[in-house]
């Protein structure tokens, strides 16, 4: 047994220098991805919770270099979803069992502060029993609480990297790293469960940003930690870049699980897309979340945020049925439930 392995899993931290080890030797894979099951079975026994996905706009007014639905890209075929589509992927969703649904889209002018309020608001009513999730970017505060005070509980945020000068390279001169995160503080601060994360192997990315996002993380003590491989997208500026690793983004799911042992960790769609059994190789490393897509078939294909994403033709039932088949093939249990953070008490 390693002493490193064993003082992060009780101590919780580690110096940056043995980070550093653990992130540049795959010596400490093996016992990393056991004890952060251990530890996840500690804090939510082997049960997996279920996100019901619907990708709402492929619109968006950045120019992010990473991303398939940025504004620059001609060879997109635009869509948004009306209000009663959206509605009617929630009620399909409630009836399979989903009773948590997140609304993803690119940064979307078109839906102004009062449709989203009007969508969050409507859901909440329907489904009282379900949490809403949005994930929609870069917003004021002002936005932020009318949103929470629609019915949106939690909020995914991704801040990619907290290096300043690697975002910089990763997104256009007028968008800002230092905003980004003050928006995630702004979040905990209006009282969403807020959700951050990284891609993995992004161009330029070192294993000294790894450490600072891991700083990062430490000092925002997120409720949720979404975390992928880079995959490349054939219309974007890094169209030639490598990929990111498989095993590294396990190797950081488990990291993250033994550090935050209460936070929600989705094993994510871009895992399944760079190994077919990447989703189950992440809930082995202490992941606990999978998001199935419920937006409408018509659509899936549109939201291309990299090349080659699975589960574009499935329809929701078969998306679900699939999930449910492939959690309980590795001995786990999908969970009918919201699954709040265990770190963020739901307040009733």
């Amino acid at each position: 047994m390693s002493v490193l392995i064993e003082t992060l899993k009780q101590n919780r931290n580690l110096p940056d220098e043995d980070f550093r080890k653990i992130l540049l030797s795959e010596e400490y894979d093996e016992e990393l991805k056991q004890k952060a099951d251990e530890v996840r079975r500690e804090h939510y026994g082997n049960q997996v919770f279920l996100r019901g996905l619907i990708e709402f706009t492929n619109y968006c007014k950045n120019n992010c270099y990473y991303c398939g639905i940025r504004r620059d890209n001609r060879n997109i075929s635009r869509y948004r979803l009306t209000k009663e589509e959206i509605l009617s992927c929630c009620q399909e969703g409630y009836a399979l069992g989903f009773r948590t649904f997140v609304l993803q889209g690119g940064e979307d002018p078109y839906f102004t502060d009062e449709k989203i309020c009007a969508i969050v608001s409507e859901i909440h009513r329907q489904f009282p029993d379900c949490a809403i999730t949005l994930s929609i970017g870069e917003k004021s505060e002002e936005s932020y609480q009318a949103y929470f005070e629609a019915g949106a509980e939690r909020y995914l945020l991704r801040h990619e990297t907290a290096d300043i000068d690697h975002y910089g390279k990763l997104h256009p001169a007028e968008m800002n790293a230092a905003f980004r995160q003050k928006c995630l503080f702004t979040l905990k601060k209006i009282g969403y469960q807020v959700g951050a994360g990284i891609m993995v192997g992004s161009p330029f990315q070192t294993v000294e940003h790894l450490i600072q996002d891991i700083r990062f993380l430490q000092k925002l003590e997120p409720q949720m930690i979404g975390i992928g491989p880079f995959l490349s997208h054939q219309d974007t500026p890094f169209r030639n870049e490598k990929n990111g690793s498989l095993f590294l983004t396990i190797k950081l799911l488990a990291i993250f699980r033994l550090i935050f042992p209460e936070v929600l960790l989705p094993a994510t769609t871009a895992l399944g897309t760079i190994h077919p059994l990447g989703r189950e190789m992440g809930l082995k490393a202490g992941a606990n979340v999978l998001m199935p897509n419920l937006s409408p078939t018509s659509v899936r294909k549109k939201y291309m945020l990299y090349d080659n994403k699975i589960c574009t033709g499935d329809e929701s039932a078969q998306c679900r049925q699939c999930t449910e088949q492939r959690v309980k093939s590795i001995g786990y249990e999908v969970v009918t439930s919201r699954g709040d953070a265990k770190n963020f008490p739901r307040k009733n």
